[in-house]
């Protein structure tokens, strides 16, 4: 079957000039000058697929992709000649396939067009994904039940079928290696290869050459050349954890791969083409790493062009007994075991944990109360001292502020206003589901404050 393609903007020498390059292409193509009519025309016919200006007269290019994926859900990429980075951002959270600046490259855009096959898969594994989150709480990698999770499942859902980098935040152990994964599983290079590395668990003088490779006789010791994490990820997905780790040389380098998409090997001279899409991750505050010159500016906000923020699992207490019953159902897979089952009281003890140690913590405890119950059902008696021990620290006095729509925001005393401000801010983004209009008029703030807020704690 032929894709039928519909192209949507107002400049008609644009409009029908893309139409004689995609029919030329094979394609069907139909056109529209306004995001009104080519509603219309989706609702007549609809295409396997849409292309549209962001900025125009009338319905504009958000509007429409907003009122489109509503309607009738279909791949769409995004071209702007005027649209700025946040609106670019935008169409991707609405759903665009990808962005391109105009004038149009011809060859990224048949590029992009050839993978609509893929992304129409990938829409179906989005629906298969919500289905099951309904049922089971899962999304891809991840398990949860929590609005705090719901959230970031959106977020993932959104741009993962983009090509736009990724940075994800959140203390040890809250599962960024996870969502990682997840958005390339949800993403075309899906079938490609998915390369992780942690830049906080190698030494400084190996990261280069982790990353980059080396050619024989780079340095002493360098016997045979060794291929790196951007060639073996190419095609595919590189993930960078504890990206704030590297040193500020290398993360320099780096920022120029991103820009140039090509590098070399360390001690070569050939130049080898890189397309990678990069996420990364970190444990720190990002503002605070950049104050502190562990993180360079300018990489930051290469990286930053969408960052999901994860939640600890203090923050989630409704998926303490899902991912507890999940940890338990792995274990027994590998031991060969029947899955044991959670005496209740064992379960509130886990829900009032204060986890410091995040999923993960959560994760070792469970193997290790699957483990010393032998299959049976797992008591308080099984959990680990710090977590099965009657003593429990007394909880730091807090104080609730409102945050609007009769929500409260909860922070310990003796917070600073940093944190306070900032966390005020995230959680009225998660209460508003991401709408930074609504989130302003909330905290009783101009929507330009809300912007430079959100910009300035990488939110």
């Amino acid at each position: 079957m032929t894709d039928r393609i519909l192209v949507v903007d107002d400049e008609a020498g644009a409009r029908q000039g893309l139409r004689r390059l995609l029919e030329a292409w094979g394609y069907e193509t139909d056109t529209a000058g306004s995001g009104d009519e080519a509603l219309e025309r989706v609702r007549q016919n609809p295409p396997t697929a849409v292309i549209t200006d962001l900025v125009m007269p009338g319905l504009d290019g958000i509007e429409f992709l907003r009122q489109l994926q509503a309607e009738y859900p279909v791949p769409v990429i995004v071209f702007t000649g005027q649209g700025s980075i946040e609106q670019a951002v935008e169409a991707v959270r609405l759903g665009a396939l990808d962005i391109l600046e105009k004038p149009v490259d011809e060859r990224k855009l048949k590029i992009l067009l050839e993978k609509l096959a893929g992304a129409r898969d990938l829409l179906a594994e989005n629906r298969r994904l919500r289905a099951e989150l309904r049922e089971h709480g899962a999304f891809g990698s991840l398990r949860g039940i929590s609005d705090e999770m719901r959230h970031v499942f959106r977020q993932i859902e959104q741009v993962a079928p983009s090509t736009l980098s990724v940075l994800v935040v959140g203390e040890s152990g809250t599962g960024k290696e996870l969502v990682a994964e997840t958005l390339h599983q949800l993403s075309p290079r899906r079938r490609q290869e998915f390369i992780a590395l942690n830049c906080a668990a190698i030494p400084a003088t190996l990261l280069e050459s982790e990353i980059f490779g080396h050619e024989r006789g780079a340095f002493t010791g360098a016997y045979q050349r060794k291929i790196g994490c951007f060639e073996m990820a190419h095609h595919g997905t590189l993930f960078l954890d504890e990206i704030a780790e590297l040193e500020g040389s290398l993360q320099a380098k780096l920022l120029r791969v991103l820009q140039e998409q090509r590098f070399r090997r360390v001690g070569g001279r050939e130049v080898i083409e890189a397309d990678v899409r990069v996420i990364a991750a970190t444990n720190r505050d990002p503002i605070q790493a950049i104050a502190d010159g562990k993180l360079r500016e300018d990489l930051y906000y290469r990286l930053n062009v969408f960052t999901i923020q994860l939640p600890t699992l203090r923050d989630r207490p409704d998926d303490v007994a899902l991912l507890a019953r999940h940890f338990a159902e792995q274990y027994a897979a590998r031991a060969g075991t029947a899955v044991p089952d959670f005496d209740p009281a064992t379960l509130d003890r886990l829900a009032a944990y204060s986890w410091p140690g995040n999923v993960r913590e959560l994760k070792n405890a469970i193997e290790r109360a699957a483990l010393v119950s032998g299959g049976e059902t797992i008591l308080i008696s099984h959990l680990p001292p710090q977590i099965g021990s009657e003593a429990r620290p007394p909880a730091p006095p807090t104080v609730a502020m409102p945050a609007g729509d009769g929500a409260y925001v909860t922070f310990p005393l003796g917070a600073s206003m940093t944190d306070v401000e900032r966390d005020m801010i995230r959680s009225t983004l998660a209460h508003a589901a991401g709408n930074k209009t609504r989130a302003a008029k909330i905290l009783g703030i101009s929507l330009k404050t809300m912007h430079n807020k959100v910009k300035k704690y990488g939110l």
